[in-house]
């Protein structure tokens, strides 16, 4: 099956990028309740995993509106309005949903997904629609209380990697929007995706079970790179607003390898000392005060007074994980650790 988003000028003219941490709350949140996550993530989901069952988080609201498979509850997901929302920013618009919005989305979860694609598109598009999987959201979503949900989702499973997986998005855009001005919008629409084409004034999806025209939304298109999506590309169509289309960013494959070298912990420990750069780079994958004892030697109480310093000196942040914190690099320390690439 094929679609195709047609395009004018203005459309083209609208067509814009925009990083979305609710697209990874909900592309990776998905890929957590799916058993056979993909190898390349597989490394943080058995990381995050046991959390989020901890925290009840697998069998809350934010689960019956984005079960594993089929069609996902698309104002999760409102129109970014710039190019780097924050989350706070995201939550305040999916608390401003209309009633009538919310209504329909839950409609259409409860429908048999195994139906043909209506006008809100916002599914995953190459999984097989499952009656057996379709949640039964509670009618009456309290908006407050799931943003607090997402919020705690949030803080367990992304806050502690954001810097990394923010670095990733970001740079897709900025390689795009470079072959933009370079090469032409046609050509970056065209290797978004194998299965996105642009064709004579047409962006088209190839082997979709779900259609996306014109007139299922507004003009232009948002752009948004996912860590998560992989293999993936997913859609939200909603009228009036700009549909909106989700890809694997560039560079996934390299998104959770090791980063640190010895060259570069040896002139860091020159600077900061052994004990702190070591702790550094225990902290390529975030942990605890216990875990970083264990894995480097150090003690306890020696550890939490070294990142009491590194926090302080922005090395470091601290996120709340049920009774313990996790302690996660910052982009400065990375730049520290982890030697600069060379431009793409």
């Amino acid at each position: 099956m094929e679609s195709g988003l047609s395009f004018s000028a203005a459309d083209l003219a609208q067509t814009r990028f925009a990083v979305s941490p609710m697209w990874e709350v909900v592309t990776s949140f998905r890929l957590l309740r799916d058993a056979s996550e993909p190898p390349l993530h597989r490394r943080w989901a058995a990381q995050v995993r046991p959390r989020i069952a901890r925290a009840g988080l697998d069998r809350g609201r934010l689960a019956a509106l984005v079960p594993a498979r089929g069609y996902l509850a698309d104002f999760l997901n409102p129109t970014p309005t710039g190019p780097f929302p924050t989350l706070e920013s995201e939550l305040d618009a999916i608390r401003r949903t209309p009633p009538e919005q919310i209504a329909r989305d839950l409609r259409l979860l409860r429908r048999d997904t195994a139906l043909p694609a209506g006008p809100h598109a916002h599914r995953d598009r190459d999984t097989a629609r499952d009656p057996d999987i379709t949640p039964d959201p509670d009618p009456d979503i309290d908006l407050d209380r799931l943003a607090i949900e997402i919020e705690t989702y949030w803080e367990l499973a992304l806050a502690p990697y954001w810097a990394r997986i923010r670095g990733l998005l970001e740079a897709d855009v900025f390689h795009r929007a470079r072959q933009v001005a370079e090469h032409g919008s046609a050509r970056v629409l065209s290797e978004l995706h194998e299965t996105v084409r642009w064709d004579d004034g047409t962006l088209r999806l190839v082997r979709r079970a779900c259609a996306l025209t014109r007139d299922q939304a507004g003009s232009g298109l948002l752009l948004i790179p996912s860590a998560f999506a992989w293999p993936r590309v997913l859609t939200r169509s909603v009228a009036p607003d700009p549909p909106q289309l989700a890809y694997p960013a560039r560079g996934i494959g390299n998104l959770w390898e090791a980063r640190t070298t010895s060259s570069a912990t040896d002139a860091v420990a020159a600077v900061l000392g052994r004990s702190r750069t070591l702790l550094l780079a225990e902290l390529d994958t975030p942990a605890s005060t216990t875990q970083l004892a264990a894995s480097s030697g150090l003690s306890a109480a020696g550890v939490s007074q070294h990142l009491i310093a590194l926090k302080n000196a922005g090395l470091v942040t601290a996120h709340r994980s049920g009774r313990s914190v996790l302690y996660a690099r910052t982009t400065v320390a990375d730049s520290l650790l982890c030697p600069a690439e060379e431009p793409v």
